[in-house]
């Protein structure tokens, strides 16, 4: 089943998300929370990449990179609609290899139910 990935708007949203739960891992830190008024069709989850990791094309391979394996946890089946999530980017995520990274992220959000 395809999902259509929509990312978090509205400031109140982010700032509530990063009050609640959070997973921590080498590749990314996760933040969880379920918000009200969430359409439970569509998945909420926002990439973030400081600036501290590099030039923008540095930073939008970062997050092109996480978007394409939060797509296939999708496509596995393996994440809860029920809530949305906020993920920031460590600068590992760049340098290492692309099944090692989604591996551990689908570790994490089987660990979120």
């Amino acid at each position: 089943m395809k999902s259509k990935i929509v990312s978090l708007s509205k400031n109140v949203e982010f700032l509530s998300l990063l009050n609640g739960k959070k997973i921590v891992n080498k590749y990314s830190t996760i933040f969880y929370k379920k918000l009200k008024n969430k359409n439970y069709h569509y998945l909420n989850v926002s990439f973030v990449a400081k600036k501290k990791l590099g030039n923008a094309v540095v930073r939008n391979k970062i997050k092109r990179r996480l978007k394409n394996m939060i797509n296939g946890i999708i496509n596995e089946n393996k994440i809860n609609f029920d809530y949305c999530y906020l993920l920031l980017a460590k600068k590992n995520v760049f340098d290492d290899d692309f099944q090692k990274i989604k591996g551990i992220l689908t570790s994490d959000f089987k660990k979120i139910k």
